[in-house]
């Protein structure tokens, strides 16, 4: 059988009303099925861009291009190739990942390919799922704030803290709450660590009374984390103890105001103070700069006189 230049070549030969190109191109491709770009990316439903960006790649490449005209050409077994790329795409393979499987290889070669992306995407899972994590808690967040304005909780109440694991720093405190709140030396500690963390930022104070007559000088910044960090010898349980808690809405500046409001209500009902205290910043400079949508909640622990 001629090579399809050579039949070319001879078309030029032939009486002009003998075979027209269509014709000439129609029995060649019949004989050798042979499939032009149009008609692969129409059956494979695949772009002819793609198609020709695989063959700049070398993934999958025409098994004849026309010197006449450029036009490239396919033979069956190689539009058979386009859904196992499509399925390594699935998969999660990049273009360049798959040059040297496509065509087949060794076990080892492929067993060696498959077990570095099995690892490779059970990291971009444990991504993903820290990124939920935090999405999802900030969005709580925002809706707690939201129900605590719309109905003005502002009243004292008792809660049980669930107990769960969190990050924290000792950091110097000098009533500055933004600097404090979105805290660069903290960030820079996390990441040192390799540490992810969720939630609002909590600062836990070993006096409220020294905090509420300004003589407070430490905190111990604390954010949950969402997984264990490498390292990381920081690591402090909150919760699994009752306490009294009640929500500041507006500017940090006033929050002894609900102190007060704690202390006057532990002293009616009968309930001892704990001298530390936390405070949870639902709503803060991390979510806005108007110091009138904070919501803060104040967290006593108490116990029964």
């Amino acid at each position: 059988m001629l090579h399809i230049d050579q039949m070319l070549e001879k078309r030029e030969n032939l009486p002009k009303n003998t075979l027209t190109m269509s014709m000439f191109m129609g029995v060649y491709m019949k004989e050798e099925k042979l499939y032009s770009i149009g008609e692969v990316s129409k059956i494979c439903n695949i772009s002819a861009k793609a198609l020709r960006f695989y063959d700049k790649i070398g993934i999958i490449s025409p098994d004849h291009i026309c010197k006449e005209n450029s036009y490239r050409y396919y033979n069956k077994e190689k539009l058979l190739t386009v859904p196992i790329v499509k399925y390594y795409k699935q998969m999660g393979f990049k273009l360049e990942e798959m040059q040297g499987m496509v065509e087949g290889n060794t076990y080892y070669y492929l067993e060696q390919n498959f077990r570095y992306k099995i690892d490779q995407l059970r990291l971009q899972e444990q991504q993903i799922h820290n990124s939920f994590v935090a999405v999802k808690d900030w969005y709580e967040l925002i809706q707690e704030a939201k129900m605590v304005r719309q109905i003005n909780v502002q009243e004292v109440s008792v809660k049980y803290l669930q107990e769960a694991i969190f990050c924290s720093m000792q950091h110097k405190f000098d009533y500055n709450y933004m600097e404090t709140i979105i805290n660069i030396e903290w960030t820079n500690h996390l990441e040192k660590k390799e540490n992810e963390i969720t939630g609002p930022v909590v600062l836990k104070f070993d006096s409220f009374i020294e905090k509420m007559e300004g003589k407070c000088t430490k905190t111990t910044i604390m954010q949950e984390a969402i997984h264990p960090c490498l390292g990381c010898t920081n690591r402090l349980a909150y919760g699994g103890i009752m306490a009294a808690s009640v929500y500041h809405i507006g500017k940090h500046e006033t929050i002894d105001e609900e102190y007060e409001k704690i202390r006057r209500w532990a002293d009616k009902k009968g309930y001892q103070c704990s001298e530390e205290s936390f405070e949870r910043y639902v709503v803060d400079y991390w979510t806005t700069r108007e110091p009138e949508q904070f919501v803060t909640e104040i967290i006593v622990p108490i116990r029964r006189i």
